[in-house]
C-alpha cells in the first residue's frame, strides 16, 4: 500500500546511545484487542472508540492514542523518485538494460536491498524518517513493502530484505519505536531475528493469513481489509483476537468521495 511521504531529508544524525536491552526497554507496544484506524491517505478525526491509528510519516499523530508511522521503507514513492535519482540513483533496483524495476500496481520503484553496502546506505536515508516518526510522538513505524522481492524479478531475494528490516528495526528500537511487521507471512518464522513487535496486515482475512500472525503476535495484529467479503471473513474468524478494520483502497479521508471505513 503506497502513501503519500515526500522525498527524504540529506543529513543523518546518529542513532541514540545506550545499551540495546535499554533502548528496547523503552518501546511501548500497541494494546491487543484496540479498535484500529488506517489513515494513510490523510489524516481526519478516528471514529470513536478507536485507539490504535496508523498515519503517514508527514501526518502527526494523534493525543492520546497509540500512533503507528507508516514508512515506504523499501521503495521509492512516485513523487520522490526525481530525489532519489538525483541524491542516490544506485540505490535505485535496476534490470540489465538500466532500466528501473517498477511496483505496477503503484508506480514504485523498488529500492536495492541486494547488497550490504546498498542496505547500510539506504538505512542511513530511512533513519532520518525513523527519527522524524520518534520526534514528533508515534509510538511505532511501520516500515512497508517488505515483500518487494516478490515484484524484483528476480533480482531480490527475501533475505535481502529480511536483513535491511532489521537495520530498521535496530533504529526504531534505539529511537524507543516499536517495529510492525508489513504482511509477508513468509517472514513470520524470522519476526524474532528481525526485531518486529506487532503485524500491521492487509486482507488476512482475504487471503486466510490471520492465523498465522495471530498466533505469531499473541494476537497484536493490526488489520486492514479492502472488501466486504474479506472484512466478513476476517470478522468471523478472527474479530475476538485481532483488531479489523474495513477501508476503501485508496484509504482516503473521511468526508471524500469513496471513504470507506467500517469494523466488525
Amino acid at each position: 500500500m503506497a502513501a503519500s511521504s515526500t522525498g527524504p531529508a540529506s543529513a543523518v544524525p546518529a542513532p541514540p546511545t545506550g545499551p540495546a536491552g535499554d533502548q528496547r526497554a523503552r518501546v511501548v507496544l500497541p494494546p491487543v484487542g484496540a479498535a484500529f484506524d488506517y489513515q494513510l491517505g490523510g489524516a481526519y478525526t478516528p471514529p470513536g472508540g478507536v485507539g490504535v491509528v496508523s498515519r503517514d510519516r508527514t501526518a502527526k499523530p494523534v493525543a492520546g492514542l497509540y500512533n503507528i508511522c507508516y514508512i515506504n521503507a523499501f521503495q521509492a514513492q512516485p513523487d520522490a523518485l526525481a530525489w532519489w535519482q538525483a541524491r542516490h540513483p544506485e540505490l535505485l533496483l535496476r534490470r540489465g538494460d538500466h532500466g528501473l524495476v517498477i511496483d505496477r500496481d503503484w508506480g514504485e520503484a523498488l529500492l536495492d536491498t541486494s547488497t550490504a553496502a546498498r542496505r547500510a546506505a539506504l538505512a542511513a536515508v530511512v533513519a532520518v524518517w525513523v527519527d522524524d516518526c520518534a520526534a514528533s510522538g508515534f509510538q511505532a513505524v511501520e516500515p512497508d513493502n517488505l515483500d518487494s522481492f516478490e515484484r524484483a524479478e528476480g533480482l531480490l531475494t527475501q533475505a535481502d530484505n529480511a536483513a535491511f528490516a532489521q537495520l530498521v528495526a535496530r533504529r526504531a528500537h534505539a529511537d524507543g519505536l516499536a517495529v510492525g511487521q508489513k504482511n509477508t507471512a513468509e517472514l513470520l518464522g524470522q519476526r524474532r531475528t528481525v526485531g518486529f513487535d506487532f503485524a500491521v496486515t492487509e486482507e488476512c482475512g482475504t487471503y486466510g493469513e490471520c492465523a498465522g500472525f495471530a498466533d505469531a503476535y499473541e494476537d497484536r495484529v493490526y488489520d486492514v481489509e479492502y472488501s466486504d467479503s474479506g472484512l466478513a471473513k476476517a470478522c468471523g474468524g478472527w474479530m475476538t483476537r485481532i483488531s479489523i478494520v474495513r477501508r476503501d483502497r485508496d484509504v482516503v479521508p473521511a468526508g471524500s468521495d469513496g471513504y470507506v471505513d467500517r469494523t466488525c
